[in-house]
């Protein structure tokens, strides 16, 4: 059983990161990155504020799924909204992303239908979009190698000419995977389109961020020729402006850029994990404090921005979505078994015909004999 662990180290520190809005909800001064959100109006903060409100509805959604028996396993991003939702919004349309497991609200930001949050986590399909309808690679399970894809994307961007630029998001724990750093160095020495971003959520499965690293692990990219942001992840603004910051250096031709995230996943690693066994009430309590959406809410609550009506219409949508959400799980049909090789590959070949039908013929043996 792993101690319960305080964390002290210098790479939880929660103070010196760059923020446009402080926990309270008010709005604070950064020169670095005012100038990358001096379009945002009330209406964009409130699509923000909606955003991630229905992206935490999904969550909501995929968490009960998975208890009833609905879902097979399902990775909550509660409190990861802020750096989702913002990073996500910077996109240029034709720019792809290349998300994680958890990346509900970049999923969902990008053009995401109901059903493709929950099909593959059922066990349905293997993947539940084309990434090419909405610019997204199929959320990755192995740890880190989805920023591998992504400057293979982004290098590929380059002998094509254009201006697009490949996104990689990954954890803290898949920054001490050696695709990675690989990803870091293939990026940096062709100066590849693509910007990296860890979303440091404190713990990786029941390790502390503090395993992986001892100092901020922004620090780390600049060590590759990457230079890099340190910011508040539960600030959606600073999320915003930081994506804009990291998109335009790389679309411009200047190579990667790296944002650190600092953020907390409020929740368990995924529906089959128990936080109680390695984490603090206490550390849990002060997170909820800086919850992405109240903060949100706060400033547009200050502006006069986030009237009774407002309020009862992100409701209305969240409620419509989480009903989707759910219609696409219960709703599912399944294929049959031997369904699984449907779609492997684009176009049919020998040795995927031969594994058909060895596996025909062992489902073949479970059938009831003729005539009995």
């Amino acid at each position: 059983m792993h101690t319960l662990t305080p964390q002290t180290d210098l790479a939880t520190d929660v103070d010196d990161v760059a923020r446009l809005l402080n926990e309270d909800g008010e709005r604070v001064a950064d020169p670095e990155l005012d100038r990358w959100v001096a379009d945002v109006d009330a209406a964009a903060l409130q699509r923000l504020y909606r955003d991630m409100t229905l992206v935490r509805r999904i969550d909501t959604e995929g968490v009960a799924l998975q208890r009833q028996g609905q879902l097979g396993l399902w990775a909550p991003c509660q409190g990861q909204e802020g750096v989702q939702v913002g990073t996500a919004h910077a996109f240029r349309r034709d720019d792809f992303a290349f998300p994680s497991y958890r990346e509900i609200g970049v999923q969902y930001v990008r053009g995401a239908k109901p059903a493709d949050f929950v099909i593959a986590w059922r066990g349905e399909e293997h993947s539940t979009y084309n990434p090419y309808d909405i610019n997204t690679a199929t959320p990755q399970i192995i740890i880190g190698a989805q920023s591998l894809h992504a400057v293979g994307y982004a290098m590929g961007i380059q002998r094509d000419g254009t201006d697009q630029v490949a996104a990689a998001y990954f954890g803290d724990g898949a920054s001490s995977q050696g695709d990675v750093n690989e990803a870091m160095i293939f990026a940096s020495s062709f100066r590849a389109p693509v910007v990296f971003v860890c979303t440091n959520n404190q713990w990786a499965i029941s390790e502390p961020v503090t395993v992986q690293a001892k100092f901020p692990i922004a620090g780390r990219a600049p060590g590759f020729g990457i230079p890099s942001m340190r910011i508040d992840g539960n600030d959606v603004l600073a999320s915003l402006a930081a994506m804009r910051w990291a998109l335009d250096h790389a679309r411009s031709g200047k190579g990667p850029a790296f944002i650190e995230a600092v953020t907390y996943r409020m929740g368990p690693h995924t529906t089959s994990d128990d936080p109680t066994r390695y984490r603090h009430k206490e550390e849990v309590e002060r997170w909820k404090r800086r919850d992405p959406i109240s903060r949100v809410e706060a400033l547009l609550r200050s502006q006069n921005e986030f009237g009774d009506d407002f309020q009862a219409d992100v409701a209305a949508d969240a409620d419509r979505l989480g009903g989707a959400v759910r219609a696409a799980a219960l709703g599912a049909v399944s294929r049959q078994p031997i369904g699984v090789f449907d779609h492997v590959y684009e176009e049919p070949h020998t040795g995927l015909a031969e594994q058909r039908e060895h596996f025909a013929a062992y489902l073949a043996g479970f059938e009831p004999e003729a005539g009995r």
